[in-house]
């Protein structure tokens, strides 16, 4: 029995509950892992993991001696979803980016959520991800988030947070579609049985959503990924979605501005195009307008995109809604434009640019995880109750320095799951990244991913900090082992 001595030391596990027995819809899988010898469980991971090998799923580590290109580490026991909690997910991230879409709409614009003070007009004007040039913008529909990568966690009280908002150029869903197909191959009968939801068609999703920011008097819009090129880390990711999009993989030195539009330099001379899946930074997008020593982007992109003339997926300025001091203030801004609860509840935040949370956070620093509002990766981060004294004391300087640029959290016993380690299993630390495009509509790619602290005892499950990822496997309604949804009621505003 492999899982005979699966010691959960505590934690929520996401495949058994507190008397180890396999939770609703994860008894299938469990049953399969049981009937297998160890040895067969191996070759199904070492097949795993050649056959993402030979499909070249890499990423690049920035400032990594031993070379910057790596294989993203996979373990080959997917993570269950039940339908119905799976509902309740999918509710909570349509309501969070619908109010955020507003939010920054109206700060580039109105900005009557900060006449009406429910949040500092500092906060967001000192933000590093505000952009002034994007003031007065209008986009396509209104939409300014067209694609938004949502970090849940889970605690011991078995209720899902929302750690932090991706929503500038979120990475990480090539990853959820290889991940799939390896996992198809890896357990093909369970994954039959189990009625498990597709992610398949997210690049056709996807698609769709870009096409959305033509205007409907352009026939055959020619849509483009725009990428920064080779050595960014998630430049296998862009290549792989322009493949599996049917578009154009373009770089800043392929585009021109002439006559007002942009163009795509081609064998046959230029091209126009009409939208670009943008994964470049704000800051390198047109030298003209942001930083004025970039080769990456193109020089009047931002006057061809204020005239109408070019979608921009996300829109620019977008960051400041992920800027995590104003993550803070995210369950506020959900009951300000939406006059709801939020469905999925923020983790508790200290903002240290308040006078009383810097107090309080630098007389806990033992017990805090303490965040660079700006950064991302798992950068710029202390995790109080495994730092030294010395670390603590060089973070506190820093705080005092900037409060502004930092935030503090509890330190979250995260949910774990089930991983290969040798010859038997151990739980790891784990979060889930959902996908949410905002088109015409709203849509949530079922399951997401998941990302695992593949280092005993670590809570950080960033890639480029040692993480890797599993399959996510969200079981359609009537599923064997499914259970209606929770309901919830939206209230109104405090």
């Amino acid at each position: 029995m492999h899982f005979e001595s699966y010691d959960q030391e505590g934690f929520f596990d996401e495949m058994f509950d507190a008397d180890n027995r396999p939770r609703c819809g994860a008894d299938l899988l469990v049953s399969k892992i049981e009937s297998l010898s160890w040895e067969d469980i191996r070759q199904r991971q070492a097949a795993a993991e050649q056959a993402l090998l030979r499909a070249g799923v890499t990423f690049n580590v920035y400032g990594d001696a031993g070379g910057t290109e790596r294989i993203f580490p996979f373990d080959a026991i997917p993570r269950i979803v039940e339908s119905g909690e799976w509902q309740r997910i999918e509710a909570g991230l349509k309501q969070r980016i619908q109010a955020l879409n507003l939010f920054i709409h109206d700060v580039y614009n109105e900005r009557k959520i900060l006449a009406d003070g429910v949040i500092p007009k500092e906060i967001i004007l000192s933000a590093g991800s505000y952009r002034k040039a994007c003031e007065g913008l209008h986009p396509p529909r209104g939409v300014w988030c067209h694609v938004t990568g949502t970090d849940l966690v889970r605690d011991r009280d078995e209720q899902f947070y929302v750690l932090e908002d991706n929503l500038r150029c979120p990475s990480g869903v090539s990853y959820v579609l290889e991940n799939r197909q390896v996992m198809k191959r890896t357990f093909p009968q369970v994954f039959e049985a189990a009625r498990v939801r597709p992610v398949i068609d997210y690049p056709s999703h996807l698609l769709r959503t870009l096409e959305d920011l033509v205007p409907e008097t352009v026939d055959n819009p020619t849509v483009g990924v725009l990428t920064p090129g080779i050595y960014n880390s998630a430049y296998y990711e862009h290549s792989f979605l322009a493949k599996q999009m049917g578009v154009d993989l373009v770089e800043g030195r392929d585009l021109v501005v002439l006559d007002g539009r942009m163009m795509m330099r081609t064998t046959h001379g230029f091209e126009r195009v009409d939208v670009l899946y943008r994964r470049v930074d704000d800051d390198f997008l047109d030298p003209l307008a942001f930083r004025s020593d970039s080769y990456l982007g193109v020089p009047g992109l931002m006057d061809v995109y204020r005239a109408g003339r070019l979608g921009l997926a996300n829109a620019p300025g977008t960051g400041v809604a992920d800027d995590k001091a104003v993550y803070a203030y995210v369950p506020k801004i959900i009951r300000y434009y939406l006059d709801q609860d939020p469905i999925i509840p923020n983790v508790p935040t200290y903002i240290c640019w308040d006078r009383k949370d810097l107090d309080f956070v630098l007389a806990h620093l033992d017990e805090l995880v303490v965040k660079a509002a700006d950064e991302s990766g798992g950068y710029g981060m202390l995790v109080g109750p495994h730092a030294s004294a010395d670390e603590r004391t060089e973070f506190a300087h820093r705080i005092r320095q900037n409060p502004r640029k930092y935030i503090a959290q509890p330190t979250l016993a995260l949910s774990r799951v089930p991983c290969i380690v040798g010859d038997h299993f151990e739980g790891r630390h784990a979060d889930l990244r959902p996908y949410i495009l905002y088109g015409r509509d709203i849509y949530v790619l079922p399951g997401g991913l998941t990302r695992v602290a593949l280092r005993k005892g670590s809570l950080v499950v960033n890639s480029s900090q040692g993480g890797g990822s599993k399959d996510t496997w969200v079981l359609a309604a009537g599923a064997p082992g499914g259970m209606k949804p929770p309901q919830h009621t939206a209230g109104g505003k405090d």
